[in-house]
């Protein structure tokens, strides 16, 4: 169906974006051009040129749109998780993995295109948010840990990010030679728990 009328009642822009996470999704924030996703939105190639200044920006909206529904799913799990420390930290990590897969064209567009947060200021601010959603369920936890053994919450909100953006990268997303013999979902809970034992945040046998 033609959609050149989007661009007269603002759905055009985000029929690009939908175009580009298909596009994204199939051939990744590289194998396509604004020509390939203006055809998928059933518009001219200059009409993306309205919205968009070239690829990467059309990817940058992608990314921003991604980052807006990501701090809104870790927001939910953090606030299912209360009024326990300890389970909205948990949830926060698991939030991460089942992101990835419920929106691979986000995360594509988010983590693997190459492109900085700090690209607009409009990005850097929806990255943010997600940020201090996982840095203030890291603080909530800290807090029951003595002071002189209690790393930053924004070290310790960096060490999860790492941990559950490695397990995704490399066993949730078909890397190729990086099979695992455990479920991602079961790498991840168990490598928070390692963590969290090593802080005494859990009693060494997990109970």
């Amino acid at each position: 169906m033609h959609k050149k009328r989007g661009y007269h009642h603002g759905n055009l822009r985000q029929a690009l974006v939908d175009a580009a996470l298909d596009l994204i999704r199939e051939k990744g924030p590289t194998g396509f051009t604004l020509s390939e996703a203006a055809k998928s939105a059933g518009v001219t190639p200059a009409a993306v040129y309205r919205h968009f200044e070239g690829r990467e920006d059309l990817i940058a909206e992608a990314a921003r749109q991604g980052y807006a529904i990501f701090a809104d799913v870790i927001q939910n799990a953090y606030d299912k998780g209360q009024p326990s420390a300890l389970a909205a930290f948990e949830a926060t990590g698991r939030a991460y993995l089942a992101f990835a897969r419920k929106y691979p064209g986000h995360y594509i567009a988010m983590f693997e295109s190459g492109l900085s947060v700090n690209r607009s200021p409009e990005l850097a601010a929806a990255a943010r948010r997600a940020w201090d959603v996982l840095e203030k369920s890291a603080d909530d936890l800290s807090q029951h840990i003595p002071p002189d053994k209690r790393p930053p919450a924004s070290m310790f909100s960096a060490h999860i990010w790492a941990l559950s953006h490695g397990v995704v990268e490399l066993f949730a997303r078909n890397s190729p030679g990086t099979q695992s013999p455990f479920p991602p979902e079961e790498l991840l809970e168990s490598g928070i728990g390692v963590y969290l034992r090593g802080l005494g945040l859990i009693p060494p046998d997990g109970s």
